[in-house]
């Protein structure tokens, strides 16, 4: 038993102080047991936050974030739909006036959500990581605070209230299945977890075709790496330099399982076909190691964070069906 570093407990207390502030404003999910045919002893338990408010977990991270924002400061953040969905609910709830600057690739759905809310929305960049480039040139010169989908010590401590959620609803977790994007959701959540109960394994899934949080893991430094199309788009996109979530993340995840497209479409249809749940890539990307090598997890308590289900309808029912 390794005893967690000062920053991880640093992250958990943080948690632990959000979830006092975000109460009125998220919901707390079910943990939901698996209807699969299992190996013997063997246990599959599903996080739902497909069920928060949002249809996502960033609504967690974006109220731990403007509630401590002062109101009459304007906001902005970049985006692939998710947490621009959830910047914008809360700005409707606290009053912050806020600008999303969603990637070219924004599937129309997540775009539409958010101009829903009345959102002032920007367009630019081929990719997220391009999006969080012209935002936080707009913050600069439109006197704008910033906030990261990621790289902010409140958003991290918001998704890491999931963990705390999770510790309450099972009395024994062996492994927790996280999708691995930016690094604020397994940050959050592996700190937390690591710092009441450090024997559950924080198992991080990366989507092959975009990875870099796994290859800047693997480095010990932020890297640059290719960004293919993925039907993962919710956790596609890079790192940010002096990121808070690329040391956290070290800190607390155990093994990192990479994924490719065909294995992610399987989770889909796994999840949709046995279980009654549709969710989005992002999410059904962290079953899929369950999927792939069963016989690794066998006779263990499996937690998989559904992350979200806030898909493209014409591009999910070409898995699907």
């Amino acid at each position: 038993m390794t005893r967690p570093t000062e920053r991880v407990l640093q992250s958990a207390c943080r948690s632990v102080a959000a979830r006092r502030r975000i109460a009125a404003l998220v919901r707390k999910t079910e943990v939901l047991p698996s209807r699969m045919t299992l190996l013997p002893g063997t246990e599959i338990h599903y996080k739902t936050e497909n069920f928060q408010l949002t249809g996502s977990f960033k609504l967690r991270g974006a109220s731990a974030k403007l509630s401590s924002v002062p109101v009459d400061r304007p906001v902005i953040t970049a985006s692939s739909g998710n947490h621009g969905i959830a910047c914008s609910l809360t700005a409707q709830r606290t009053g912050h006036k806020l600008t999303v600057v969603l990637p070219e690739t924004v599937i129309d759905q997540k775009r539409k959500a958010i101009e829903a809310f009345g959102t002032r929305v920007v367009i630019a960049g081929a990719d997220s990581s391009l999006a969080e480039v012209h935002a936080r040139m707009l913050a600069d010169t439109e006197g704008h605070t910033y906030v990261s989908p990621y790289n902010d010590a409140e958003v991290i401590a918001g998704q890491g209230t999931i963990g705390l959620e999770i510790l309450e609803q099972l009395p024994r977790i062996d492994n927790i299945f996280v999708s691995m994007g930016g690094g604020g959701l397994i940050s959050g959540i592996g700190s937390v977890v690591k710092s009441v109960s450090p024997d559950t394994r924080i198992i991080g899934v990366s989507a092959t075709n975009s990875a870099a949080l796994a290859a800047s893991i693997k480095a010990g430094e932020v890297v640059e790496t290719e960004h293919l199309d993925t039907l993962a788009d919710g956790v596609a996109g890079g790192v940010d330099e002096n990121s808070l979530t690329l040391p956290l993340a070290s800190d607390v995840i155990d093994q990192i399982v990479h994924v490719n497209e065909d294995q992610i479409a399987g989770a889909l249809r796994v999840l949709a076909w046995q279980e009654n749940m549709i969710v989005e890539g992002a999410a059904a990307l962290a079953l899929a190691p369950l999927l792939i090598e069963p016989d690794n997890y066998a006779g263990a308590i499996n937690v998989v964070l559904l992350c979200g289900a806030n898909y493209d309808k014409d591009r999910i029912a070409k898995v699907l069906f």
